[in-house]
């Protein structure tokens, strides 16, 4: 059990700080999908 409480402060903060990361950069692909359909969209039309 002590090994985990050393484990904690090491590997927590870099998880979190990972899976902050990843929570920004998914609506920013969300947002990059979502131009990228409109775009083809608009080349099927034009």
């Amino acid at each position: 059990m002590e090994e985990w409480m050393t484990w904690v402060p090491e590997v927590g903060f870099p998880v979190l700080v990972t899976f902050y990361l990843l929570h920004r950069m998914e609506g920013k692909l969300d947002m990059l999908v979502a131009s990228i359909h409109h775009l083809a969209e608009q080349m099927k039309v034009g």
